[in-house]
C-alpha cells in the first residue's frame, strides 16, 4: 500500500503543473519528439527539460534518443494508479450520497407520520 501512495503522490505531483498536464495531454495523441513537445511553451528548452524530467521520474512518460533527436511516450499504465484513486473516491462518495438521501428519505417519513 505504501508503494501505491508514492507512485500516485508522484503522479499527482506531476500533473500538478499545467505545462506537464499539457505535455501528458498532447502525448495522448501519440509520441512526440522533445523539440514538439516543447514548442507552444515560452521557455528555454533547459525549463522545459526540467518538466520532462519530472514525467520521466514518475514513470509517467518514457524516451529513446536516435541521433540528436529524443522521442516522448506517454506510458498509459501509470496513470493507472490515478485513475485507480478517483474510482475509489468515487464509489466512497456515491456510497455517502445514497446513505444520506435515505437518511432524508426517513426524516421526512417520521415528519410525514407526525
Amino acid at each position: 500500500m505504501d508503494n501505491y501512495r508514492v507512485a500516485l503522490d508522484a503522479i499527482f505531483h506531476a500533473l500538478s503543473d499545467p505545462t506537464r498536464r499539457a505535455v501528458v495531454c498532447r502525448l495522448g495523441a501519440g509520441p512526440a519528439t522533445v523539440s514538439e513537445l516543447s514548442e507552444p511553451f515560452d521557455m528555454a528548452l533547459p525549463s522545459f527539460m526540467k518538466h520532462m524530467r519530472v514525467l520521466e521520474e514518475t514513470g509517467l512518460v518514457s524516451s529513446s534518443k536516435s541521433g540528436r533527436v529524443r522521442t516522448c511516450t506517454l506510458e498509459r499504465d501509470k496513470l493507472a494508479a490515478a485513475e485507480r484513486w478517483f474510482e475509489e473516491q468515487r464509489a466512497l462518495w456515491s456510497s455517502r450520497y445514497e446513505n444520506l438521501d435515505n437518511l432524508l428519505e426517513q426524516l421526512q417519513g417520521d415528519d410525514n407520520g407526525s
